[in-house]
């Protein structure tokens, strides 16, 4: 296990001067005892205002890919206690993941935790994030992109199944009435990080520097810079209809080669790929990337078959230009192909906070 410094608190961060105790010790325990997507770095953001250096912490978005996750969407009920017994177990989140983690730090264990816009208010008390509001419906000619009920969203990974249900079983019993379940999908990884439409997933995410560039929010208020927005959808798949393509056309509509994952050249009009409609580049020519860690689900046996979309990003609406470029299509009229055979049953906006605020809501 390499050790890691504590981050240091500037003047800004006095008001929250009780973070550097032993719980926030727990969470650079558990969330830094394995390699992540990026190497981990003290270098601070500066606020611009004051240049002073901002310290928050992130939650572990760019844990390392594993072979097993859980995405489990809840809503808080109505019951009078429900936010206080919510606000409780978030702030405990680092201690049950380090309970569970030391069983096998070799396993990976992440936990992700976002909260949605409907309990923002009542359960952080903290200044709204600027884009947070709930997934707007984005409808095309052909398809849709639901929004679908969800206040809390835990993204549940590591890499073995049995910690993941250990984490969520003992989760859900802390969390007892004050929680319903909105959905509870249990992702594995596929072969070489494929799909179950057989093409590899996720490989224009970004890597390194990047990720903090891509994920990590900059333009919030100060105690929460370094959160992120996460966008979830769970997709199903016509596995049939899509077998029943030739290799020819299933690479024209993912826009890359199957066996090898070669990217294929961009349409420069009419019909574009999957892969085009999925690059989203501002009016400066300056692309925006989201980082994905999509996993398949479903059972044979009942002849469920999908892929779960989970897409962190600095700005919401990187994801929400996309959503549109998908179902409306650019130009408008012309929708991904790929979604002739995936259709969205959900569709969820969350806002992960930085670790330090969420340990300390109460």
């Amino acid at each position: 296990m390499i050790g890691l410094p504590l981050p240091r608190i500037t003047n800004s961060c006095t008001a929250r001067s009780k973070f550097l105790n032993i719980r926030f010790a727990a969470v650079v325990f558990s969330a830094r005892t394995y390699s992540s997507r990026r190497s981990y770095s003290t270098i601070p953001l500066v606020n611009m205002k004051t240049q002073q250096n901002i310290f928050n912490e992130p939650q572990q978005v760019d844990a390392a890919l594993t072979s097993s996750a859980i995405f489990l969407v809840l809503s808080i009920t109505k019951s009078a206690n429900s936010v206080n017994a919510v606000r409780s177990v978030l702030t405990d989140i680092a201690d049950l993941t380090k309970n569970v983690s030391i069983r096998d730090l070799n396993a990976q264990l992440a936990c992700t935790v976002g909260i949605g816009s409907n309990v923002w208010d009542e359960l952080t008390n903290l200044t709204r994030p600027r884009e947070l509001h709930r997934f707007k419906e984005v409808k095309g000619d052909r398809h849709t992109a639901p929004s679908t009920p969800g206040d809390l969203l835990f993204h549940i990974r590591s890499n073995r199944r049995d910690m993941c249900f250990e984490f969520e079983r003992q989760l859900l019993n802390s969390l007892g009435t004050s929680v319903q379940v909105v959905d509870e999908t249990i992702g594995f990884r596929y072969f070489d990080l494929r799909d179950l439409l057989g093409f590899v997933d996720g490989t224009a995410n970004p890597v390194g520097p990047d990720i903090d560039k891509s994920v990590l929010a900059v333009d919030e208020s100060e105690v929460l810079l370094r959160g992120s927005y996460v966008v979830v959808q769970k997709y199903v798949h016509d596995l049939s209809a899509w077998q029943n393509l030739t290799v020819e056309q299933q690479e024209q509509i993912i826009g890359r080669t199957k066996l090898d994952n070669i990217e294929l050249d961009d349409a420069t009009e009419g019909q574009r790929s999957h892969k085009t409609l999925g690059t989203i580049t501002d009016a400066d020519g300056v692309e925006h990337e989201i980082l994905r860690d999509n996993m398949p689900f479903g059972s044979p046996g009942h002849s469920e078959f999908g892929t779960y979309f989970i897409g962190y990003t600095r700005n919401l609406w990187v994801i929400e230009q996309m959503l549109e470029r998908m179902f409306i299509g650019d130009p408008p009229g012309m929708h991904d192909r790929i979604l002739d055979y995936s259709t969205p049953l959900t569709g969820n906006v969350f806002f992960v906070p930085p670790a330090d605020v969420l340990m300390n809501f109460d």
